[in-house]
């Protein structure tokens, strides 16, 4: 079917206009600045139009020969989002009707049953308005309602998350005793997906929900478990109302108040589905729905390996020619550390490839030897792996080698599929060699050496990246932080130089220095050791 999807530079309009082509639809994707989806992976199998929700002509001419209108944004953020919503719906609505679209879908949230619109928050009387627009637009509706939504990215996943990481003694206030019925982002994207099925006479809502049914300080409780974390106090304190609630998720979480305020509003309900009704036309997706302790393995999992797909922010956030994939790190979102520096190099990428490819084992780290050792000693003192596995091959690394205390996750070289190094977004040339941390450590590392051509020689870029795990995860860093100069400065200078050298015939320095010059003694002394004996015999007297 010819599909129309707004919002897809958000968190689900993201993820759902790549499942809808996967499934054979075309799809023609409304954005307001086209520009952003430039580097976007799937870019290619959809249509980009640039349009705008508040735009009747724009909306008119997105609307045009379509089947299906999947209307996926909100103004959450802004001033006034309510009357902005309702407007947006009533542009879109008419949009539809007059291009004969024959379906329209929306995601709203899961609201009681029996409330009117103003004993509900703003957020969620917002949200029904929204869907009431396009029920009575013309045009058969599908409105999916969901409560909290787990997935990585999504502002309510984080909030829980952060929550529950960086605060092992937590105040509660009573909004988190209410029952809540979250559901997997992946089951959302199944309904979704599903949707266009939908017999055309339907016209109503349906709410959708995972398999259980819990109160908020229960899913906090579960997120440790599942996250290993231990056992969080909880002191109830009656007075925190909703809105001094979202000071403090401010604080303590990457969320911001504004989006804070509409969340937590949402939870002074109990948001439970009252009705299952959407199985009767959409199926439960093979092997049943996601219960709450799978979909947060899922996204930790997600998180941890650099696969956030999209971000609750993404939509909010100003375009950067500069900005990273979806695929890279950084995207899991709130508090992640980097490290990033650059050097130009007269040597060949060749040349500084080679030493990137070659750092480790025996040849060091080439910055503050000292520092590594005592990070290795110290390591395995706390049951870690420490510096001590060295290398598979002097001279070759591939996917999956253990490297000191890292562990290969890409070596990317010239001769790596075009596909493999489209999906990472290298640029021509650019070679990548990423690194996961396997030492003991309160949060995840990774370590990225990239080398691309640039003029005659080359240049060398190098981002270390930190995911804190908890309160002390962030102390971490900070106490490292001052070495970051010795350690990361000095692999910086010394990389670049040893390949220069290298380049002009010249022998490299050794990499590390006490270290090193010590690791020349033993080498001295094992060879003098392995001299065959000679006897020197005096003359007799």
């Amino acid at each position: 079917m010819r599909c129309v999807v707004t919002g897809a530079t958000g968190y689900i309009g993201g993820r759902l206009a790549p499942r809808l082509a996967a499934e054979g639809h075309e799809v023609r994707c409304v954005v307001r600045t086209p520009e952003k989806m430039r580097d976007v992976p799937w870019a290619a199998q959809v249509e980009i139009v640039r349009g705008d929700v508040l735009d009747e002509e724009s909306m008119r001419r997105a609307c045009q020969g379509a089947d299906v209108l999947f209307y996926l944004v909100h103004s959450l953020s802004e001033s006034g989002f309510a009357a902005v919503d309702r407007q947006a719906a009533m542009i879109s609505a008419q949009a539809a009707r007059e291009a004969g679209v024959s379906r329209i879908v929306y995601l709203g949230g899961m609201h009681p049953e029996g409330l009117d619109h103003t004993e509900l928050s703003e957020h969620l009387a917002s949200r029904a308005e929204v869907g009431e627009i396009f029920l009575r637009s013309g045009v058969p509706t599908v409105v999916l309602q969901a409560a909290v939504i787990l997935g990585s990215g999504s502002a309510s996943f984080e909030m829980l998350r952060y929550l529950t990481e960086r605060l092992p003694v937590m105040l509660t206030p009573s909004w988190v005793h209410h029952r809540v019925q979250p559901i997997a982002i992946r089951d959302v994207l199944h309904y979704l997906v599903r949707a266009v099925t939908v017999p055309p006479e339907v016209n109503r809502t349906f709410d959708i929900g995972g398999p259980d049914v819990l109160t908020y300080l229960q899913m906090m409780e579960g997120f440790a478990e599942v996250a290993e974390l231990p056992p969080r106090t909880m002191l109830p304190v009656p007075v925190l109302t909703p809105r001094l609630s979202s000071h403090w998720v401010n604080l303590v979480t990457p969320v911001p108040r504004s989006t804070a305020v509409p969340l937590i509003d949402s939870l002074i309900h109990e948001v439970v589905a009252h009705e299952h009704d959407i199985d009767r036309f959409i199926p439960p997706p093979e092997g049943g729905l996601t219960d709450f302790r799978g979909a947060v393995t899922l996204a930790l999992q997600r998180i941890r390996n650099g696969q956030v797909e999209t971000r609750w922010s993404g939509a909010n956030a100003s375009y950067a020619p500069a900005d990273p994939l979806p695929s890279d790190p950084s995207w899991a979102g709130g508090s992640v550390y980097t490290d990033i520096r650059e050097r130009p190099s007269t040597a060949s990428v060749e040349q500084v490839w080679h030493v990137v490819t070659g750092i480790g084992g025996e040849r060091g780290w080439y910055s503050f030897p000292l520092g590594w050792w005592a990070r290795g000693v110290l390591d395995r003192l706390a049951g870690g792996v420490g510096l001590r596995r060295g290398r598979r091959d002097a001279d070759s690394l591939k996917v999956g080698d253990a490297l000191d205390w890292w562990r290969v996750e890409e070596c990317v070289d010239e001769h790596a599929p075009g596909d493999v190094r489209a999906g990472l977004d290298l640029a021509e040339g650019e070679r990548l060699l990423r690194l996961r941390a396997e030492m003991k450590a309160p949060g995840l590392a990774w370590l990225e050496l990239r080398v691309a051509p640039a003029g005659t020689g080359s240049r060398y870029r190098q981002r270390a990246i930190f995911f804190p795990h908890g309160l002390a995860g962030h102390a971490y860093w900070w106490v490292i932080a001052p070495f970051h100069v010795l350690v990361f400065g000095g692999m910086e200078r010394r990389i670049v130089a040893a390949a220069e050298r290298v380049e002009r015939g010249e022998d490299p320095d050794p990499p590390s220095g006490a270290l090193a010059r010590l690791r020349d003694r033993r080498t001295r002394r094992d060879a003098e050791r392995a001299r065959p004996a000679v006897v020197r015999c005096a003359p007799r007297t």
